[in-house]
């Protein structure tokens, strides 16, 4: 899919009669290699895991340290945009501490992976959630998640993400 998108740009700009010299802004990125790949896809893995269990023993203050903290994060969950910046998420993390006693996190065995570059990635999974609010009270979803994972400072963390929550299934006649 990537040659060909890189085709039809190429065949684009001569079409146009843009020349671009070899490596100028503009031109395709180079697909990773097969090993950048599996390094990418092996750390995202790795990250994935860190994250299940670091909020699953901490609760939602872990969600801390695995938001960018650029000002181009945002989350959405179920269509609807719930955190617009990292500002935002940071303020919503607070309050989930002072709602949410704890979370039990698990992602699905169908988690898959799509290295972009050697700094960015896409993450998908299956997902279900236990959480107990500071009442007491037991809420289980389940759902799907994805999410672009992005690299800085020798550090994975989601850019943006999405979760949507599973509808329950139709009740029989």
């Amino acid at each position: 899919m990537r040659a060909l998108l890189a085709v039809l740009v190429a065949a684009a700009l001569a079409s146009g009669g843009c020349e671009r010299p070899h490596g100028s802004a503009g031109a395709a990125p180079a697909a990773p290699s097969p090993a950048t790949r599996a390094a990418v896809s092996d750390g995202v893995r790795q990250f994935a895991q860190d994250v299940a269990h670091d909020v699953t023993r901490e609760g939602p203050a872990a969600w801390r340290r695995y938001f960018s903290p650029a000002p181009s994060f945002f989350m959405a969950s179920d269509g609807q945009l719930v955190f617009s910046d990292a500002r935002s998420a940071a303020r919503g993390i607070d309050d989930l501490t002072r709602m949410i006693k704890s979370i039990e996190l698990r992602w699905g065995d169908d988690l898959r992976v799509d290295p972009l570059t050697p700094d960015l990635a896409v993450m998908a999974s299956s997902w279900s959630e236990l959480r107990v609010a500071t009442d007491g009270a037991r809420v289980t979803d389940r759902g799907y998640f994805t999410a672009v994972a992005e690299r800085r400072d020798g550090r994975w963390k989601f850019r943006n993400a999405h979760w949507s929550v599973a509808a329950p299934a139709p009740k029989a006649p």
